[in-house]
């Protein structure tokens, strides 16, 4: 399993605002399973990244870093 870092906006419909991204973990094998997972969301999803490493070990410092499970 990988860690994906999702960069969404919350309303579909709206013009992407870079101020107004939100982020979330979403644990899973690959890019599409996790866009599956969040695909009844009414997210407007920018970027899907995946965490490893050095950059992985910065995002859990973080008070926000919380993962869900898509299974």
């Amino acid at each position: 399993m990988s860690i994906f870092k999702v960069f969404y906006q919350h309303n579909r419909d709206e013009v992407i605002v870079r101020e107004n991204t939100q982020s979330i973990y979403v644990e899973a094998e690959t890019e599409e399973q996790v866009r599956r997972y969040l695909k009844d969301r009414n997210y407007n999803i920018e970027f899907i990244t995946k965490i490893e490493g050095a950059h992985l070990d910065y995002e859990k410092q973080s008070e926000h870093f919380n993962v869900e499970q898509a299974l």
